[in-house]
């Protein structure tokens, strides 16, 4: 398992990151533990998670995720893991977090932290994470920025002074933040750099076949601020599998619960996922392997999230993950994307 330092941090991760957001929810707590014994024993030490999973969230499953994992870390050696979690943006109609929470000020981000830190029976976390921004912009499916919809925000300085206490307390090593757009990543850096406060090191944003944003603004800003992109959603909820091509009831998060379909029910999705498919075939590949080994390639990708609901689809997909894609491969990857250009942003 190949690692690299995280952004400017000295937080060295492996090029895979296992995702948990289906623990207590379409996983159980002793699959939950097979996973994570299995992702360690193949290398990852690299453990994501957040407060408000599982997924879809509810208050029945609030800390799910976290509570199973540190059911699993307190039998683990502390020091070779590396767990990342993150505290829920506000305005998503979560009203069982903290009333809400109406914003990502101190007292928020505190209660947060502390939260997670007794679920994960661990006295720091190493890799903390602001789930979304706080501010408006458009994101989860959205693609346009509307400004008729702004509204009173927790400046983003007050969110790493915060974030800045909780380091120097040790509770925190290394801040991050995710679904994050350009303009966020460069308010960060600067104020941090003007301020003396904590630096991001990472963004997790969605990146696969199908939204492929990143590759624009986003991927020069973090190349100058030296910002790494931990990769989600790398299998688009499951579209880059190529099941829903043939069965488009068959099992999965979309089919259960239709509201996760918002990103990928724009008119361009089904053909573009066709496109892929069958470059995967003519190339003697599965959608899967094309889909996840694209973006194992991308030089910019500082770990892969890779998320299953059972061990068997776990051991599936790892062995799918590392697929070389070739130079020729990735000239007929970029053909379909310049015709179907990112449909589920």
């Amino acid at each position: 398992m190949s690692s690299r330092p995280l952004g400017k941090s000295h937080l060295n991760v492996p090029d895979l990151c296992l995702g948990t957001m289906t623990f207590g929810e379409q996983t159980t707590v002793a699959d939950a533990h097979a996973q994570l014994d299995y992702a360690l024993a193949e290398g990852i030490n690299f453990i994501d998670t957040a407060e408000m999973y599982a997924v879809p969230p509810r208050p029945e499953t609030f800390g799910a995720s976290e509570t199973i994992i540190g059911q699993w870390l307190a039998r683990q050696p502390r020091d070779q893991i590396i767990i990342a979690t993150k505290v829920a943006g506000p305005a998503r109609n979560l009203d069982w977090i903290r009333n809400g929470p109406a914003a990502l000020d101190r007292a928020n981000i505190r209660a947060a932290v502390d939260g997670s830190l007794r679920r994960l029976q661990t006295d720091t976390i190493d890799l903390y994470q602001i789930h979304w921004p706080e501010r408006n912009q458009p994101m989860f499916g959205q693609w346009q920025f509307n400004p008729e919809n702004e509204r009173q925000v927790t400046s983003i300085r007050a969110q790493l002074e915060a974030l800045a206490e909780l380091v120097r307390e040790g509770k925190i090593r290394q801040i991050a933040v995710s679904n994050e757009h350009p303009w966020g990543i460069m308010q960060f850096t600067r104020l941090a750099e003007e301020h003396g406060l904590p630096r991001i090191v990472s963004t997790q944003n969605a990146y696969n076949l199908l939204n492929r944003g990143f590759e624009g603004g986003l991927a020069e800003v973090c190349y100058r601020e030296e910002i790494g992109l931990l990769a989600y959603s790398t299998l688009a909820f499951g579209h880059l599998t190529g099941k829903y091509l043939k069965q488009p009831d068959a099992p999965g998060r979309l089919t259960r619960w239709p509201a996760f379909g918002q990103r990928y029910s724009k008119p361009n999705v089904a053909p573009a996922v066709a496109a892929y498919a069958a470059l995967a075939e003519k190339h003697g590949l599965t959608p899967t392997q094309l889909a996840l080994g694209f973006v194992h390639s991308r030089s910019f990708v500082s770990s892969m999230l890779i998320g299953a609901s059972s061990l068997t689809q776990l051991k599936e997909t790892l062995a799918a993950a590392r697929t070389p894609i070739s130079a020729e491969l990735l000239a007929e990857i970029d053909a379909i994307h310049l015709k179907y250009t990112n449909p589920a942003p």
